[in-house]
């Protein structure tokens, strides 16, 4: 699945055609995705001028006039191509190519980009886990999708006293925590592995060994908020990991994967100058964990 960064990306992507824009109409190629799509979705969008274009977790969030919502998410194998008199251009960064099979053209917004010039942006998703709600910006906090989501990693909110609340007398692994949405927002697998790296910090040290008796944050937690920060700024400016089936908005691959420091470098010397340590993988919840047992304690 998409990680924060590839979301971002591909908002990017889609930003400069999408926002300002008016959805003339939605063709449907099917009345559902992972969940059916919201009733008239197509006459509820067609006629509405797209007024900003932004992200919540791993969701695409298009403000819509009249105070409505289009909340989208990519699911494992969702795509957006943009198709204009220009040519075409694909939202995303993977290693797999992402489906151009017409056959998985599943929803269809022929707009009219601010510009005045006519395009097309096409969600294809070949296994349909992708999925699509329409929501009062009112009633977003509230919404299922997002009541339960944390703090965003991408900007100064996301520091050691916001975390040391949630992390204060857990005996759960700090990746464990470190993925649990309700306390952070849309960090992933590969990104989890990577800060730790950077904050020197074990995949298996309990999380609360990051909180001081009297529940404040340790210095070592207020390190590994800065390094999650900076990590996802990395991968966000790189233009994501290139991973699976990802590509950014003008088709390219993105170039943040050949910069990994311990993801799927399993049997590899660590990358930190000063160590001697050899890259580990194993298994947590389910999940590969890479990490290097010398330097990350």
């Amino acid at each position: 699945m998409p990680e924060l960064p590839e979301v971002e990306t591909v908002r990017r992507g889609l930003e400069p055609v999408m926002a300002g824009g008016r959805i003339e109409r939605v063709i449907l190629g099917r009345p559902d995705l992972r969940f059916p799509l919201p009733e008239r979705f197509a006459d509820r969008l067609a006629g509405r001028r797209i007024e900003a274009l932004g992200r919540r977790a791993k969701y695409l969030l298009a403000d819509l006039e009249g105070g409505t919502v289009l909340a989208m998410h990519l699911g494992m194998s969702g795509s957006f191509r943009i198709e204009s008199q220009r040519g075409t251009s694909l939202p995303g960064v993977f290693v797999r190519e992402r489906s151009q099979e017409r056959l998985h053209d599943h929803v269809c917004f022929d707009l009219k980009a601010a510009s005045g010039v006519p395009v097309s942006v096409i969600f294809n998703d070949p296994r349909r886990f992708g999925y699509m709600s329409l929501i009062e910006r009112v009633d977003l906090g509230a919404h299922p999708h997002f009541r339960s989501l944390g703090i965003e990693p991408t900007g100064n909110a996301l520091s050691g006293p916001a975390l040391a609340p949630h992390f204060a007398g857990r005996t759960a692994p700090l990746k464990a925590a470190l993925l649990d949405q309700k306390i952070i927002a849309g960090l992933g697998n590969i990104y989890v592995c990577e800060a730790l790296w950077r904050a020197r910090l074990s995949p298996r040290r309990a999380a609360g060994t990051l909180v001081t008796a009297k529940g404040a944050a340790s210095t070592r937690l207020n390190a590994l908020a800065q390094h999650i920060r900076e990590t996802i700024a990395d991968a966000i400016a790189a233009g994501g990991s290139s991973l699976r089936d990802y590509r950014q908005a003008d088709g390219s691959l993105g170039y943040f994967q050949h910069r990994f420091a311990v993801y799927d470098r399993e049997d590899e010397p660590c990358q930190r100058k000063s160590c001697c340590g050899i890259v580990k993988r194993i298994v947590q919840s389910g999940r590969s964990t890479f990490y290097c047992p010398v330097c990350q304690r």
